[in-house]
């Protein structure tokens, strides 16, 4: 209607009949629309009129101001039905859709000061994104979600002067003991115990992925001598002792590295599975929240600012449950028991750092099971379809060969 991707052509006889016409039935909220309709005619200098008609009864008249002018026409004498053409009635028109378009640039400007909010944390989640696809920054990534899981860890607990809990859940999150004493703890510096807390947790991490690398590279090392012929990328699985990864690596580049291609793949993998779990969530509550907020105008005060604030907190509380889900499975990852050369699979060259089999749950890291299982163990079973033998019909003939019908021979009582 407007003209998007339409070019209307005058046929034979058009232009001698005064050319297109337009006809309106009403006006459009938006001005731009209505002069848009009225340039579909004189189109590239055809000649083309254009009128439009409306009534005191339509909805843009009736919400600005119709009654005022209905009640000004019944003094001046026009009937129901009756033609109105005066310039007070455009001037009408024109005012109410000047209102209508002031209305809706406010709305556009306010969901836009909401989505500014949400761009800022869009910026943030995306740079990790992208510094754990291409590999950019990984470690520097890394050493800060240590410091921070280990900072959280002591401001927390140590404001309740929870000891035995902050011991707890530094097996649960870092996999080490509390490095300083309850009194230490309690009457010691927040960032000096944190800085020990990095420390070691840094510490362990290290030797932890440098006894994981001789297994790979073991593993590695052998398939590549024996069958790098056959394969080109193979899955390595990683397991916290509750769920299991599947990494996808580069045969090649994994046995060339000594390993570490495979380790710094699946600490992509990690990073990138729990990031987009958590993120996923996170734009589930920020939309909850940009509902509830609206509620706030009822104790008089501005949705957007308590907007902004409650999505500050929520996207704290976001990096500070991504950096511990991330944490908890590296420090504790290791190659499931039974590893060896006939679990290796063969896999396809992915087209993106991150695994094709990497797959992805509101809840859990994706593609974790039972540690102990293979790949060709976790396949799923295909469902074989229910098959149902045909139904003997009461009057057909018995399938016992008896000459009978079914109801006068086996299917007697049925």
């Amino acid at each position: 209607m407007a003209g998007r991707g339409t070019d209307i052509k005058l046929g034979p006889g058009v232009k001698e009949a005064g050319g297109l016409a337009i006809i309106g039935t009403e006006r459009h909220e938006s001005r731009r629309v209505d002069r848009q309709l009225r340039g579909r005619s004189g189109r590239q200098g055809d000649p083309g009129s254009s009128q439009f008609f409306v009534s005191l009864e339509d909805n843009l008249m009736r919400l600005f101001g119709s009654e005022r002018i209905a009640r000004m026409m019944d003094r001046l004498g026009m009937k129901e039905g009756e033609v109105i053409q005066h310039g007070m009635i455009t001037k009408s028109i024109e005012r109410a859709q000047k209102k209508v378009e002031e209305n809706n640039f406010g709305i556009r400007k306010r969901l836009l000061e909401y989505d500014d909010v949400m761009n800022v944390q869009r910026k943030t989640i995306y740079s990790k994104r992208r510094n754990a696809l291409y590999g950019d920054r990984m470690d520097i990534d890394l050493s800060n979600m240590f410091y921070d899981v280990a900072e959280s860890l002591v401001a927390e607990y140590q404001d309740v002067r929870d000891y035995d809990t902050f011991r707890f859940e530094c097996l649960r999150n870092l996999a080490i003991d509390a490095p300083v004493s309850e009194d230490e703890f309690l009457s010691g510096d927040t960032s000096e115990i944190a800085g020990k807390l990095f420390d070691l947790a840094m510490k362990t991490y290290r030797r932890n992925m440098d006894g994981m690398l001789e297994r790979i590279y073991g593993v590695v090392k052998n398939v590549y001598e024996t069958q790098s012929s056959q394969y080109e990328n193979i899955v390595v699985p990683f397991t916290d002792g509750i769920r299991t990864l599947q990494s996808v690596v580069n045969l090649k580049e994994s046995y060339e590295s000594g390993g570490r291609a495979a380790l710094r793949t699946a600490e992509k993998s990690v990073l990138l599975a729990v990031l987009d779990n958590e993120w996923k969530e996170h734009l589930r509550e920020m939309d909850d929240l940009k509902q509830s907020v609206q509620q706030a105008v009822y104790e008089q005060k501005d949705p957007l600012v308590v907007y902004k604030l409650e999505s500050y907190e929520l996207f704290k509380k976001l990096i500070d449950k991504m950096n511990k889900e991330v944490i908890s499975f590296l420090v504790k990852a290791q190659l499931p028991v039974n590893t060896g050369e006939q679990q290796v699979q063969k896999a396809p060259a992915p087209r993106q750092e991150l695994p094709k089999n990497v797959q992805t749950s509101r809840t859990e890291i994706p593609s974790y099971g039972d540690p102990s299982s293979s790949g060709d163990q976790q396949q799923r079973v295909k469902t074989q379809p229910v098959r149902v033998e045909k139904k003997v019909g009461r009057n057909d003939a018995c399938p016992c060969g008896s000459g009978k019908k079914y109801k006068n021979c086996h299917g007697i009582g049925e």
